[in-house]
């Protein structure tokens, strides 16, 4: 992998996040409330071959997510990480069937999630009902990440 592939998945994935963070926690200090809510993946926990970029970034923002849950929870904002596996998205509509298939036996669900399950979880920590977590990472990957 060059070090411009390398690069650019970093910059888009981790550094993207952090600058968004940065930026967002502006306001939330100022009403000493929110939640931000990062969107990691199974990958950044279980690692994947020909994909030491993307798993580095992933596993990045878990660790910022964390970090910021410490700095910022005292002012009543939390931080958690969402770690979704494999989505229905036009990305992975162009796996092959055979492919396609192979992941989804790795998956306990035997399913790839719709992106609305995903939206779903994103509304709840985003909700009242979340307002006592902070620094979690919820897998949102039909079990495929159990124990990573």
């Amino acid at each position: 992998m060059s070090d411009d592939d390398f690069e650019s998945v970093i910059n888009a994935n981790l550094i993207g996040a952090f600058r968004t963070a940065r930026r967002a926690s502006k306001g939330m200090l100022k009403i000493k409330r929110g939640s931000m809510i990062f969107i990691g993946s199974v990958i950044g926990s279980m690692g994947q071959a020909g994909q030491v970029n993307y798993a580095a970034s992933k596993a990045g923002i878990v660790g910022m997510a964390k970090s910021l849950a410490k700095e910022l929870g005292s002012r009543g904002i939390t931080s958690n990480v969402i770690a979704p596996g494999f989505v229905e998205t036009d990305m992975t509509a162009e796996l092959n069937d055979e492919r396609r298939d192979d992941i989804a036996k790795a998956v306990p669900l035997r399913r790839f999630a719709s992106g609305d399950e995903v939206a779903r979880v994103a509304g709840f920590l985003a909700s009242e009902g979340a307002r006592y977590i902070t620094g979690a990472v919820l897998p949102v990957d039909g079990g495929l990440g159990m124990g990573s």
